[in-house]
């Protein structure tokens, strides 16, 4: 083995730069640092729903009106999404009575003003809308 690498000029310390690697090394978490940074300044700039509530979210049922924004919608179901176990990913299904345009709000049952969201059927796909008011 030692014939090959003479034979190629090079030696067992050529063979080896421990510095570059170590610069390299170095320089990755950096970059790593970087993007954590930028995804929390987009989280930050978010908006916040302004909610105004009548009753508790959870006892909203069928045939209530929720107003999003301009759009005054109706209560179709209320349900858990998801059982996280110590916490519930709920959805409220809701639909335009004059267009028939399907809705869901989504919200965690513990955090309900932090992690309401808003989104709008599109084809088979319910795709996240950002809104400002939800009232019920």
């Amino acid at each position: 083995m030692k014939k090959k690498k003479e034979s190629l000029g090079l030696s067992m310390d050529d063979a080896f730069d421990g510095d570059d690697d170590v610069e390299y090394a170095k320089s990755k978490p950096k970059k790593v640092e970087q993007k954590k940074e930028i995804s929390s300044q987009k989280d930050e700039n978010i908006d916040k729903i302004q909610i105004k509530a009548s009753k508790p979210i959870a006892q909203i049922k069928k045939s209530d009106k929720i107003k999003v924004d301009s759009l005054t919608l109706e209560v179709d179901a209320h349900y858990v999404l998801i059982d996280h176990g110590t916490t519930k990913e709920m959805t409220i299904e809701l639909f335009d009575p004059k267009t028939d345009k399907d809705y869901q709000l989504r919200y965690f049952n513990d955090q309900v003003e932090t992690t309401l969201e808003f989104y709008q059927l599109e084809e088979i796909i319910y795709n996240r809308t950002p809104v400002k008011k939800v009232e019920w």
